[in-house]
C-alpha cells in the first residue's frame, strides 16, 4: 500500500516545477499511476489554466474554497461554490476550472478510465 501526504505532495509540486516535469507546466505533481488511474496534487495560484482532459476526473479538495466552473462549452458553464472536503467530478472532454479561489487552495486529482471517459449511467 502507498500513502501520500499533503506535505509530500506539495514538496513534489515544488520539485516538478523546479525540474520542468510539472504536467503542462501547471503547479501539479503526479504521485502515483496504476493502470489507467493517475493521482496528482494540484495547487493553482492566481488563475487556473487547465484545458479539458481526455479522461474522467475527480477532485477532492483538501484546503481552500472558491468557485468551480464546468460544462460542455463556455456557453453552458455552470458555476458553484466549493470548499475543503468537497469532491467534484468532471467528465472527460468537459471545460472546467477553479475560479476566485483562496490562496491556500489545494486538491487531490484522480484521473481514470479510457480516453473519452467511461460510458453508461
Amino acid at each position: 500500500m502507498d500513502r501520500f501526504t499533503v506535505k509530500h505532495a506539495q514538496d513534489s509540486i515544488t520539485q516538478a516545477l523546479d525540474t520542468g516535469t510539472a504536467p503542462l507546466g501547471l503547479p501539479a505533481a503526479q504521485l502515483a499511476e496504476r493502470g489507467s488511474m493517475k493521482l496528482y496534487f494540484y495547487t493553482p495560484r492566481g488563475e487556473d489554466n487547465q484545458t479539458p482532459h481526455v479522461q474522467d476526473e475527480i477532485y477532492v479538495v483538501v484546503s481552500g474554497a472558491g468557485t468551480f466552473a464546468t460544462g460542455k462549452s463556455e456557453e453552458t458553464l455552470e458555476r458553484f461554490r466549493f470548499g475543503a472536503g468537497d469532491a467534484l467530478f468532471v467528465p472527460a472532454g468537459h471545460i472546467h476550472r477553479f475560479e476566485n479561489f483562496t490562496d491556500d487552495f489545494g486538491t487531490w486529482v484522480v484521473m481514470y478510465g479510457p480516453n473519452g471517459g467511461e460510458t453508461g449511467a
